[in-house]
């Protein structure tokens, strides 16, 4: 069974985006694999270990540099990568969003005949959550979002999944899309000798736009604002007081 995972790069989780004229300013800002990506890959990954999966291939949808992104991947054990690139005019979530990524995966899955595609259930830039269901959609599929456990039988995977109320296990027959949750798995930590290992397996480069798929924005982000500074604290001398402040000053119980 081959299995496609989908990794996206995006700005680093630790670093504090800063806002300039009403957009996100990327210059000389740290970018990494998607949180929820490197919980996909490691599933792929650990799939491929328990001889459930034949080959992991990663894909990554953007400019250049997404190429370094595909080699984190490969050093935590993907087969090889696939790059699709799309130059310097699509580099970041507002030029790329997730009914032309679905789009784009879609025939690289048609292209790999692959029977399992993990995605992380969404990106840390744009939020969306709409790119493992499009997907599924448009392959006709069945579909398991926010998985916190896979398991795999002949043809069949059992998935436990994440609600708002607690979680379900939902059964899904094979070829499927499953996006992850945090709760999945802990990624491994690429070690050396495998990053350099990776620095030789195949990376393939695709053309966007030799693929038939309108990259053109659906919506467009008007403005980007910082969320307004929080107000300095103040400490109480007793319940009491509290009490008293959350009534008159706060008004937020009667």
């Amino acid at each position: 069974m081959k299995v496609l995972v989908g990794i996206k790069r995006v700005v680093d989780y630790a670093v504090k985006v800063r806002v300039n004229k009403g957009t996100i300013d990327l210059a000389n800002v740290k970018q990494s694999m998607n949180p929820f990506c490197e919980i996909a890959v490691e599933e792929a990954v650990r799939l491929k270990e328990a001889k459930k999966a034949s080959e992991v291939v990663a894909v990554s949808i953007g400019p250049k540099q997404c190429t370094e992104t595909l080699r984190t991947a490969l050093a935590m054990g993907c087969d090889r990568g696939i790059h699709i690139q799309t130059g310097d005019q699509r580099t970041d979530y507002m030029d790329l969003q997730p009914f032309a990524i679905a789009q784009l995966l879609k025939k690289v899955v048609e292209k790999e005949q692959s029977s399992l595609v993990i995605l992380g259930k969404q990106s840390i830039d744009s939020d969306c959550g709409q790119t493992g269901p499009l997907l599924a959609g448009m392959m006709g599929w069945p579909q398991v979002t926010f998985a916190s456990k896979l398991q795999i039988n002949d043809s069949t995977i059992v998935v436990e999944r994440e609600t708002d109320t607690g979680s379900e296990t939902v059964e899904a027959t094979l070829p499927a899309v499953v996006t992850c949750d945090l709760r999945l798995n802990e990624p491994r930590y690429a070690t050396l000798p495998n990053i350099m290992k990776a620095k030789k397996k195949p990376v393939d480069s695709m053309d966007a736009s030799e693929m038939g798929v309108d990259l053109t924005p659906q919506n467009k982000v008007v403005e980007v604002m910082e969320p307004p500074p929080r107000k300095e604290g103040i400490m109480v001398c007793d319940v009491e007081e509290l009490i008293s402040k959350l009534r008159t000053e706060a008004k937020v119980i009667r």
